[in-house]
């Protein structure tokens, strides 16, 4: 799906455009006049269109005129996980991280797409996390309580309508 971005200007006199890549965002800005003639400096960039995740991503990277450029190298440079490791870590766990070098790989986030914390202890306990636990013991188990013990390391949050735990180092 195609992205679509809009510029609004903070000039009342002049005209926004909308845009889908970084070359007609250049043009566009470079072209844009106000009723009068001058050129139009500032605007607001709103997201119009695209993948939900994407939207997501554009709210926690604060997409504004100066970072607009990378966004739109960013949502066809990144993959699902890393944009997912951007929005968790510098929207929800307030990492840094510079837009025009970092790597979303960097950032200490892991993640888990899961319904509940429930969900990843049992995930936990499946993949032996805590070790090798004997079948007839595993029914045994209280997977309420190491849902709330992961409560003090993860976290949930849905982004683009899927749940995900989260933990930030």
């Amino acid at each position: 799906m195609k992205t679509v971005l809009y510029a609004q200007p903070y000039d009342i006199c002049a005209k926004g455009f909308y845009f889908s890549d970084r070359e007609e965002f250049q043009q566009k800005l470079h072209n844009a006049r106000s009723e009068y003639g001058e050129p139009v400096e500032e605007f607001e960039l709103q997201f119009i269109d695209g993948e939900e995740i994407d939207c997501a991503l554009a709210k926690a990277w604060e997409l504004n005129q100066c970072n607009a450029k990378r966004f739109l190298d960013v949502i066809d440079e990144w993959d699902e996980q890393q944009k997912r490791c951007f929005i968790v870590g510098v929207g929800e766990c307030g990492c840094m991280f510079d837009q025009e070098q970092d790597d979303p790989d960097a950032l200490d986030i892991d993640l888990f797409e899961v319904d509940s914390l429930r969900e990843l202890a049992e995930q936990f306990i499946d993949e032996g996390l805590f070790g090798d636990i004997p079948e007839n013991i595993a029914h045994y188990l209280d997977y309420d309580a190491i849902a709330r013990d992961l409560g003090f390391d993860y976290s949930m949050t849905e982004i683009a309508g899927k749940r995900l735990a989260y933990r930030c180092d």
